[in-house]
């Protein structure tokens, strides 16, 4: 998730990050005709075949302001394990404290019953907590497929400036990683803390989403991820929306009063949603920007990994929140705060394709956002005026957390040194071949959870430019 405490000399101050995916049935305002439907060339690897599939559920209430799901997950750790974790990020501080919460109700494995264990995990004593963990009664070899099925309720809290809550008076919901989220990293369980530092903490291995479903009030549009597929009526006065994609790492959902449209260009379609109560620029000047964006990276960083890009513009949010084909915006003006949207693009790069811890690596995917806005603007020497913690580029999240401002310095820190490091580096060297270590990177990682020692490996070749990252702390020295 993204919060913004300045805009230096059109460098991105934000506070988080943006961005997943949404999908849409037959829209308000019909959608414009595509542009062009011609593929954009190379494609990135393909996704693991033994990726955890998912299938999720969500029903919404009439007035909006809760819901209730169910996940079904088929899981093959590639390690012994003798428990399953999800994350039940609604619960970090910053969303319960609008009053956000996600229960999980019950659970099985293997069809068996279990007992579900919730922790704080970061989460305020008055909320639900955000690590839950399903004990097993064995636990089970590498290798071995576990099928766990789970319910689940959602509340939501008014006017949060994040990625779950909803608008009485727009009526509008917005759902951002509003269900358990499977904490597998590739090697082992994700367990870090939720910390009171506006900026993402999830951290998610790949998954196929097999199918979305969202039953809402029939009068209401919905979004989801990925492809979708034709809507069906109930006689109850709800229509159920479908969706699937063959690899993303988070899912975002928006129901409401929204205005839809759809273009498409180079092999990508974006859909916009906008409050059919009216925003600050309308859905058609969204898409072209986000289009236009989208193309601008295309040229330095490959492909768009997604075919379907689903933006949301909501109401009462400043920024915008990361996800796999989506992005949530604030309602800005989208030609006027440019930066947001390149910023918020670039993720589908640096955390969609090649994910990262958030909590432990945050710079991986703020940093290199940071630094694809100065690649598409041309800014290649960006000034020093916000100074975060000398050598702190790659320290965690709860390094910010103790700090008098943890918010603005998390930002100087992880987004400006971060996205000046990456840009230093590139300049110490010969930019044609960081460029292409920096694509390297994206190939040879795509679809995993990164380490800076990937990047390490990537940039083997080059290592004054590892030497300046190493100088200003985004990777570790040498030899550890």
């Amino acid at each position: 998730m993204v919060t913004r405490s300045s805009h230096l000399l059109g460098t991105v101050v934000l506070l988080g990050a943006v961005a997943t995916g949404c999908a849409t049935t037959t829209p308000t305002t019909p959608p414009t005709t595509p542009t062009t439907l011609e593929p954009s060339g190379p494609t990135w690897p393909d996704p693991p075949a033994d990726r955890p599939v998912v299938e999720l559920a969500l029903e919404v209430a009439e007035d909006l302001a809760s819901a209730t799901g169910t996940e079904r997950v088929s899981f093959t750790p590639g390690a012994r394990v003798c428990e399953v974790v999800f994350r039940a990020w609604p619960n970090k501080p910053f969303t319960a404290a609008t009053g956000n919460a996600l229960t999980v109700l019950d659970a099985t494995v293997d069809g068996a019953e279990v007992t579900v264990r919730t922790e704080p995990g970061g989460a305020p004593p008055d909320s639900p907590g955000t690590l839950v963990t399903l004990p097993l009664a064995e636990c089970t070899a590498a290798g071995q497929t576990l099928d766990v099925e789970l319910s689940f309720s959602v509340e939501l809290g008014e006017g949060t400036d994040e990625r779950i809550g909803y608008s009485a008076r727009e009526e509008v919901a917005w759902l951002g990683t509003a269900y358990p989220l499977l904490a597998w990293d590739g090697a082992g369980w994700a367990l870090d803390d939720a910390v009171p530092v506006p900026g993402e903490t999830t951290t998610s291995t790949a998954f196929e989403l097999a199918s979305l479903v969202v039953r809402a009030p029939s009068r209401f549009e919905v979004t989801g991820v990925g492809a979708p597929a034709p809507a069906v009526q109930r006689a109850d006065g709800t229509t159920e929306h479908r969706f699937s994609a063959p690899v993303v790492r988070d899912v975002t959902v928006t129901v409401g009063e929204l205005d839809l449209v759809r273009e498409s260009a180079d092999g990508l379609t974006v859909v916009v949603a906008v409050p059919a109560g009216g925003s600050r620029a309308p859905a058609t000047e969204w898409a072209q920007e986000v289009l236009d964006a989208a193309a601008d990276l295309s040229d330095h960083f490959g492909p768009v990994p997604y075919d379907e890009l689903w933006v949301s513009v909501l109401p009462g949010v400043t920024d915008g929140v990361e996800y796999s084909g989506a992005i949530q915006f604030g309602d800005v003006d989208p030609r006027g705060e440019r930066w947001l949207l390149v910023h918020e693009v670039a993720h589908q790069w640096f955390y969609g394709l090649v994910g990262n811890n958030q909590a432990r690596d945050p710079w991986m995917d703020e940093a290199f956002a940071n630094y694809a806005e100065h690649l598409v603007s041309g800014d290649d020497d960006p000034t020093e005026d916000a100074v975060g913690v000398p050598g702190a580029v790659g320290r965690p999240m709860e390094f910010f957390a103790d700090r008098r401002q943890p918010g603005r310095t998390y930002v100087d820190t992880v987004y400006l040194d971060g996205g000046r490091a990456l840009v230093q580096a590139r300049r110490a060297v010969d930019p044609d071949a960081f460029d292409e270590a920096v694509r390297r990177y994206l190939a040879e990682n795509a679809h995993a959870v990164a380490s800076p020692d990937d990047l390490v490996d990537a940039l083997a070749g080059l290592p004054v430019a590892v030497q300046v990252l190493r100088d200003r702390g985004a990777l570790p020295p040498e030899g550890r």
